[in-house]
């Protein structure tokens, strides 16, 4: 019984440190704009925000350590690189967005405050329950998720009981790409390296008494919970857009889409519903990025408190300064770093997943240097700067649909391999 509770209680708090800003304004919007073709965006979302972010968490549970860890691989040297762009990244992008959308969603409807003052009460509370990080597991698993999942349990289950499921034209002429694409917006791969390793910690000091195959199955099953709870949820999010394709203006935004849904289903009392849901979903994905660098700097100094503390602060001042801005801004500057980390990202999950006899460190240095030049393109087309590269680009597999690393990663393993067998 103790073992079940141990185990709803870590998949509860690594269904709510993922699920955050991007997680509950991005799926709407998805089938709002996809209509009839609202299931093949729910597949596309569901593999870059729920298949891979959960099998980052498998690749922690198979590691036990850190972020340092998932890249090593290729050498410490890349791991070091790599680790502080994708904290750098996380704290100055994604945490933010958090404290943004709380902002446009739950403050704005109910107080006419300035966002500064919205920002500094956020992240002054972030950095509380960062600071008593021992009990993260259990305030987060135990009270914040049951309340996030009942909000949106009565917004999904009133429009699937309240509309007909007739649906319109879509919008996107590929929606299955569409979705993958959206699902890099979640930060959600990236979160999974990044709270990966805040589960590890909060597990090592919460449960010492376990070995390492007790933990390695208790958050890999956790895992897999709310992997399937985050799935559920998504899919009932891009229903309940789709439903409602009709009921709003096209160009709506996406915090508004959210906000006309929850008046539509939850009636006068949306406004704080929705206030509730906002601030519960965004603060808990914030305390998991904050959490996660400060412990990795923590390490970086030998296990030093005063850095853990300093990063703390220093991460909730830099959401402070960020959060100030408005969401979309916010997903329009992170665009370009998604484009040129995300890939590589997904590539060392997959890398640390397989058995070691197939992924050696060659290997692991020429999928990744491969992914990260077919990742170039897309990245200086998200800053306007691709049109010069548009007539190589155009003979790469996949590059029209953003993915044109696939690839040659994949060519990049089976060669190593081969070379490795002596087969070639």
């Amino acid at each position: 019984m103790e073992n079940k509770k141990q185990l709803f209680v870590i998949a509860f708090a690594l269904f709510s440190l993922f699920f955050g800003a991007g997680n509950l304004i991005l799926p709407p919007q998805l089938g709002f704009k996809a209509d009839h073709t609202w299931i093949w965006v729910t597949l596309g979302f569901t593999l870059s925000a729920v298949v891979i972010p959960i099998l980052g968490i498998l690749a922690h549970a198979r590691l036990q350590g850190t972020l340092f860890d998932i890249a090593k691989g290729v050498s410490p040297t890349f791991s070091l690189i790599y680790c502080y762009l994708i904290y750098a990244i996380s704290i100055s992008l994604p945490s933010p967005r958090t404290a943004s959308v709380t902002h446009e969603m739950a403050i704005v409807p109910i107080f006419e405050t300035s966002p500064w003052l919205t920002s500094f009460v956020y992240f002054a509370l972030v950095l509380l329950f960062v600071l008593n990080r021992s009990k993260i597991l259990n305030l987060i698993g135990k009270f914040l998720t049951p309340g996030i999942l009942l909000i949106l349990l009565a917004i999904i289950v009133t429009t699937i009981m309240g509309f007909d499921f007739s649906f319109g034209e879509s919008e996107f002429p590929n929606p299955f790409t569409h979705g993958i694409l959206e699902g890099y917006q979640t930060f959600d791969a990236i979160g999974a390296v990044v709270v990966g390793g805040v589960i590890i910690i909060s597990v090592n000091l919460k449960h010492k008494g376990l070995d390492f195959d007790q933990k390695k199955q208790l958050i890999g099953r956790a895992g897999i919970y709310a992997g399937l709870g985050l799935f559920l949820v998504y899919t009932g999010l891009i229903l309940t857009g789709a439903l409602m394709a009709d009921e709003f203006e096209k160009h709506i935004s996406r915090t508004e889409l959210l906000t006309g849904i929850s008046l539509t289903t939850l009636g006068n009392a949306a406004t704080l519903f929705l206030s509730v849901l906002v601030s519960l979903a965004c603060f808990t994905t914030a305390v998991g990025i904050v959490t996660g660098t400060a412990d990795f700097v923590k390490g970086r100094f030998n296990d030093s408190q005063s850095a853990y503390v300093f990063t703390a602060v220093i991460g909730c001042l830099l959401g402070v300064v960020m959060g100030q801005f408005n969401v979309g801004y916010i997903i329009a500057v992170a665009l370009p770093a998604l484009m040129f980390m995300y890939p590589v990202t997904i590539v060392l999950i997959f890398l640390n997943l397989l058995p070691k006899k197939w992924a050696s460190k060659k290997v692991f240095q020429w999928v990744v240097a491969a992914t990260l030049v077919f990742s170039v393109p897309d990245f200086l087309g998200s800053v306007g700067l691709g049109g010069s590269l548009s007539q190589l680009t155009q003979w790469i597999p996949l590059s029209g649909f953003h993915m044109g690393w696939v690839l040659p990663s994949l060519c990049a393993f089976f060669l190593v391999r081969l070379l490795e067998k002596g087969q070639i």
